[in-house]
């Protein structure tokens, strides 16, 4: 699922990215690559696999391959840098197990030595990404590989003897398979108790882990699948209110109507009136591919944080 699963769009080979956005938050979803979020100011809520934390000015957030992320930062000011990058750029120094913890505060940062090389990283990133002067790509390699071998060095890691048990790496596989389903299904009658049941779970202990994992519960993740559908329609097709409706999962119009209001804002109408449509209320969130418009310049799952 592309806004579950993040399959990533390059702009070469040369997979690694970088950027910088101000006061945003982004839904759960989750890569193969390695993310690093630096707070350059004000703060951000994070949910990262197990933990749930708020990240202030000079911390990073590390998003090891593979792990469910998720920042709901609505009500807070804040400028993000993000580097994120495909584990074949680390060689040999990618490996499990991984940090105990995906939060390296400023203090950490400052004691382990890191802190001024962790901002000279984003510049050096930044400015070879941007200027691709000859050998920019090893410059970049060797800066992040630098990096990320000091943090291995000073940075807590899991004892591979306290690694939790094969059955969360089954319950996260489940769960990528169930989003995937979704991501291609979203017009079917998918019931919480289907769901549930293609998991193995309860319905009532699928929703708690739903809920935690994606930090939004099941019924709004679906209607935000479906919305976002609906949006691309309505922007880009001829057809009518009803059948995108029919179309995108929703049994009548008034249904659609509603919830539609509720993710974006918005009434369809008004929605489509918008003399920017990129700006929602903070639930709505576009994602990258082939057919889909997307923030300037992003490659995340982002959420607009509006007062």
């Amino acid at each position: 699922m592309k806004a579950f699963h993040e399959v990533r769009s390059y702009d070469s080979d040369f997979m690694v990215w970088h950027s910088n956005y101000e006061n945003i938050g982004f839904l759960a979803h989750w890569h193969r690559e390695i993310e690093l979020i630096y707070v350059r100011s004000g703060s951000c809520r994070l949910s990262i696999s197990d933990h749930t934390f708020t990240a202030h000015a000079g911390d990073l957030a590390v998003c090891e391959s593979g792990v469910i992320h998720y920042s709901d930062s609505h009500g807070m000011d804040n400028s993000l840098d993000f580097i994120i990058f495909d584990t074949s750029i680390l060689g040999p120094l990618f490996q499990n197990p991984g940090f105990s913890c995906p939060l390296v505060t400023k203090e950490q940062l400052e004691a382990y030595g890191l802190d001024s090389r962790l901002r000279e990283l984003i510049g050096t990133v930044a400015g070879e990404l941007a200027g691709k002067a000859p050998f920019y790509q090893e410059v970049v390699i060797s800066s992040i590989q630098t990096f990320w071998a000091l943090l291995k060095r000073f940075h807590p890691r899991t004892d591979s003897v306290i690694l939790p048990d094969d059955r969360r790496a089954r319950m996260l596989s489940d769960l990528q398979e169930l989003l995937s389903y979704i991501d291609v299904h979203y017009a079917d009658n998918i019931s919480l108790e289907y769901a549930a049941g293609r998991m193995n779970f309860s319905p009532s202990h699928f929703s708690k882990t739903f809920k935690r994992v994606m930090g939004i519960n099941f019924v709004t993740y679906l209607n935000m699948v479906r919305v976002e559908q609906a949006a691309y329609e309505l922007q880009h097709t001829e057809k009518k209110f009803t059948d995108v409706a029919l179309n995108c999962g929703f049994n009548n119009i008034r249904t659609f109507n509603r919830v539609f209001k509720e993710i974006t804002g918005y009434t369809p109408s008004e929605f489509l009136a918008l003399p920017d449509p990129d700006i929602y209320k903070r639930t709505y969130y576009n994602r990258r591919s082939v057919e889909k418009e997307f923030v300037k310049d992003d490659s995340l799952t982002l959420v607009k944080n509006f007062q």
